[in-house]
């Protein structure tokens, strides 16, 4: 075949090349459609938004040279793109496409979804990135959180998820949270609520359950649930509270609150509402402690799980 000459769709190099599935990896995200080109101003004009981007670039760059292998990943994921909004949906696109959902359909919707409300969905992944790099002394940049940090992946398309599950487009919601749930090992139903600021930490195995809400500058160690306690229909999930943190392997279960600023222990079984500042540990939970005296950081913000155990150095789990 000459060059310039047109491919028969009955030769066998047609037929081979029909069939080969479209995969967008390491390369700039195509061109947007007019119908969805973002209507935000740039992200300079968000002070926070702009300054977390322009350092996840600078992290970028200083590891595109220290890491030659990585160059052409953190070329295509970060520093191809003019913005946070599009480097995090072209990197959720790749990471959560499948035969089903095609890369460039994801891409689109999560960054339609971005455009369309800057002042929640942006604003609260940009929250979500500064409570990673303050409160995880293992996060080694908002770039390794942008594109290694599983928690902070799952919870922005869970994001997503949410905004169209309340348009009604309640079966691609499914899809897209069972995705995530297959990916990154986070299943949270698209119609829960969750905050800003929001750590999940290691995240693998988390389960938010339907009516589940989750307030602002929370932490959520990996293998918490919270989930309902059975068959029952209705409001029937855990309300989180602004700055609760909650150990790895805690278990919250049926519609209680646990109040703002409480902890759960570790490996923990609530089936009782915690006062705010109080702490809940054991199985079943019991409450202990409350708010020391000078202490104005929330638990979720401070990742203090410790600072109650002299209370409670008699009780065995």
């Amino acid at each position: 075949m000459t060059a310039g000459q047109p491919l028969h769709t009955d030769s066998p190099a047609a037929v081979h090349q029909q069939h080969q599935p479209v995969i967008i990896k390491h390369l700039p995200p195509p061109p947007l459609p007019a119908s969805i080109v973002p209507s935000y101003p740039p992200p300079e004009s968000d002070a926070a938004e702009s300054w977390v981007w322009s350092q996840i670039k600078a992290e970028a760059r200083r590891d595109a040279e220290a890491e030659p292998a990585l160059a052409s990943f953190l070329y295509a994921t970060v520093l191809s793109h003019p913005s946070l909004a599009r480097s995090l949906a072209f990197h959720l696109a790749n990471k959560l496409c499948s035969s089903t959902l095609l890369s460039t359909l994801l891409y689109d919707l999560f960054l339609a979804t971005l455009a369309a409300h800057p002042s929640t969905l942006r604003a609260a992944a940009v929250a979500d990135l500064l409570a990673a790099r303050a409160r995880d002394p293992a996060c080694a940049g908002y770039a390794h959180c942008l594109l290694n940090y599983k928690g902070f992946l799952a919870v922005q398309a869970h994001r997503v998820a949410h905004v169209l599950w309340h348009q009604g487009r309640r079966a691609l919601a499914l899809a897209l949270q069972s995705r995530v749930a297959e990916v990154f090992a986070v299943d949270v139903h698209p119609a829960a609520v969750v905050g800003k600021g929001v750590l999940l930490d290691h995240a693998t195995g988390v389960v938010i359950g339907e009516t589940a809400v989750v307030g602002d500058n929370v932490s959520i160690l990996h293998h918490v649930t919270l989930g309902g306690t059975g068959k029952a229909v209705g409001d029937r999930h855990p309300k989180i509270g602004d700055g609760v943190l909650i150990g790895a392997g805690a278990t919250v279960l049926g519609n209680v609150r646990i109040g703002a600023g409480a902890k759960v222990g570790a490996g923990s079984v609530v089936l009782i509402d915690v006062p705010p500042r109080c702490t809940a540990v054991g199985n079943p939970a019991r409450l202990i402690g409350g708010k020391r005296q000078g202490d104005n950081v929330m638990p979720g913000e401070s990742m203090d799980h410790t600072s109650f155990i002299q209370q409670w150095s008699d009780y065995t789990i």
